[in-house]
């Protein structure tokens, strides 16, 4: 019976020692896309385009703040001496201007929402083959997004690696369409 025993726990430990060399054989990594995206120089010549593309907009909503503010002081500064009906007027400039930055603040988040969202669609393959890349060069056996994750040793974080590739691949293309 002793022989027994200790042939099943010679073979658990050994079994539990080929296991433990299994896993530490295993080449992990962990990458956060969003930052990896969005700390390329991709993301930021897309984010400088972007805030280019909607500056009339954004001093519209400027303008249109402004406006309100003067407004609503004009009607604290002068209210004893304005008629009901320039107070009413007033009143009504104030409540369209207010409608107005609504409309016009909404459309530039909605817009500026679909702008990103067309941009992440557009690097999800880049991030995709440079990732695919990096385990073929580096041979790992698990990539795990660092979002799903509670820990993980930064040692296994590849995100700086997977945000120079794509930097090299956009001072590429930037290359290409120079040249």
């Amino acid at each position: 019976m002793r022989l027994m025993t200790f042939a099943v726990l010679l073979g658990f430990f050994a079994a539990t020692a080929v296991a433990e060399d299994a896993v530490a054989q295993l080449k992990i990594a962990v990458v956060n896309a969003d930052a990896a995206i969005g700390l390329s120089e991709e993301y930021k010549s897309f984010r400088d385009s972007l805030e280019a593309e909607f500056a009339d907009e954004r001093a519209n909503i400027q303008q249109l703040q402004t406006d309100i503010e003067a407004l609503q002081q004009r009607v604290v500064d002068e209210r004893d001496v304005m008629s009901e009906k320039e107070l009413g007027d007033v009143t009504k400039e104030i409540e369209n201007k207010g409608i107005d930055l609504e409309f016009v603040g909404k459309k530039l988040q909605k817009d500026a929402t679909d702008r990103q969202q067309e941009f992440i669609q557009e690097m999800t393959p880049k991030f995709n083959a440079v990732v695919n890349d990096l385990i073929e060069i580096e041979r790992y056996d698990f990539v795990l997004a660092r979002q799903t994750l509670l820990f993980a040793n930064m040692k296994h974080d590849i995100t700086a690696k997977v945000t120079e590739k794509l930097n090299e691949r956009y001072a590429e293309q930037q290359a290409q369409a120079d040249g």
